[in-house]
């Protein structure tokens, strides 16, 4: 599922507290040494509920648990989210358990909400423990910062290595009502979701079950966040919540939210992978013609993840043989004789058997595109048919620099 323009939702001006209700702040608690913004709170009102996704891997920090053990304690009554970047507080044996709990029990008792109605994320370092006491000594700052307007303090205190903060709002009428969604994401590398380093938050003024809106946030996650990717490494921490409070919507319009989540969502997920680390485009992979969506999805985000495809879009060189071959290991059986490919408005492959195109044409194209600026005229689409299948899918990725290399040589060091 792709979906990229809406007659219905446009976006505006804000961020995680454009919905009626939401509250959130951003400050800095001395957890990195540049000083920078470094721990954010979400506030939601009384009566939201929260879903959520999270990382799949084994090594996932105690953090990770603790969120899914509250949403389903609480059935999605969450009230609080506290954020740490710098320290991802994974792999810390029962200290990362301690800390986060005593984190949350803090943060609990300032607001007058149980323990369970707190989830915490953290982001940075594998093995770095939170240092508690500088978290808890800036918590009362920290709620005495909430506010409307501190929606990007909130996006820029759980960055780490990402260049551009990554946030969005959208709004639209809906039975006479206007209906605001809001978002805000961090991560830049080790992104590949299997739900990257990834943090994602949505927020949306509509009261709904929390059954229904955990099956919608499931399939937005599928088409968005799920369908990233920069290095092909999945993280310890990678979490997506999202929350929604207010009146009940008609159900009618259930689909018409459903569209604005996966609009503010993709936009999120894009914006990570367009600042993957090193990155210098945003690479969409379309394929169509599948037997199904899934074989699709599977399909795209193998292509997007293949070094040696990344490797040559960083190079403008269009070698279609390198993105042919990828497809041909996703563990999806097509016919290489139905197989088209297109790089950009540019055929180059038809019918199983290369066409006789310009490589310097389709070189220059990939090449202004790498120089493009954020969000400008930065994006290298590939298109490939597979067959006359109706499954389809995007995914989206970015090219793979020296930089890149340069970045996570020195990570720690």
């Amino acid at each position: 599922m792709s979906l990229l323009t809406s007659s219905v939702w446009s976006p505006i001006s804000g961020g995680i507290t454009t919905p009626n209700g939401f509250l959130a702040a951003g400050i800095s608690a001395g957890l990195k040494p540049s000083g920078k913004k470094d721990l954010a709170l979400l506030y939601a009102p009384d009566g939201a509920c929260c879903s959520g996704t999270f990382t799949q891997s084994v090594t996932r920090a105690y953090c990770v648990d603790l969120c899914i053990d509250r949403l389903k304690a609480s059935e999605g009554k969450i009230r609080a989210v506290v954020i740490n970047s710098g320290h991802a507080n994974a792999c810390t044996g029962s200290r990362g358990k301690i800390d986060s709990e005593i984190i949350t029990h803090e943060l609990a008792k300032r607001l007058g909400l149980f323990d369970e109605e707190v989830l915490i994320c953290s982001t940075g370092v594998i093995g770095e423990p939170i240092p508690v006491e500088k978290v808890n000594t800036h918590l009362d700052y920290l709620i005495k910062s909430l506010g409307k307007e501190a929606y990007h303090d909130a996006a820029n205190a759980i960055l780490t290595t990402d260049l551009q903060v990554k946030q969005i709002a959208y709004q639209a009428v809906l039975g006479g009502r206007r209906i605001s969604i809001g978002g805000m994401a961090k991560g830049s590398g080790m992104i590949h979701p299997s739900m990257a380093t990834m943090l994602s938050y949505i927020t949306c003024d509509v009261g709904i079950d929390h059954i229904l809106w955990s099956q919608m946030i499931k399939r937005v996650a599928e088409s968005s966040f799920n369908s990233i990717t920069v290095d092909g490494d999945t993280s310890t921490n990678d979490t997506f919540l999202a929350f929604a409070s207010g009146s009940e919507l008609d159900a009618r319009y259930l689909s018409t939210l459903e569209e604005g989540l996966h609009l503010t969502a993709q936009y999120l997920a894009k914006a990570i992978a367009r600042d993957g680390e090193g990155a210098n485009c945003l690479l969409e992979i379309k394929v169509k013609g599948a037997q199904s969506d899934l074989d699709a999805h599977v399909m795209a985000r193998t292509v997007a993840s293949s070094s040696l495809v990344k490797t040559a879009i960083h190079g403008s060189d269009p070698n279609w043989g390198r993105i042919i071959a990828a497809l041909g290991r996703a563990g999806i059986f097509f016919n290489i004789n139905d197989v088209n490919l297109w790089i950009g408005p540019y055929e180059i492959f038809s019918n199983g058997k290369p066409l006789d195109f310009d490589r310097q044409i389709v070189s220059n194209f990939m090449k202004a595109r790498l120089n493009g600026k954020y969000l400008i005229d930065d994006l290298i689409t590939i298109c490939v048919r597979v067959g006359t299948g109706k499954g389809s899918s995007t995914a989206w990725g970015c090219d793979l620099s020296d930089q890149y290399v340069r970045i996570n040589a020195d990570y720690t060091t």
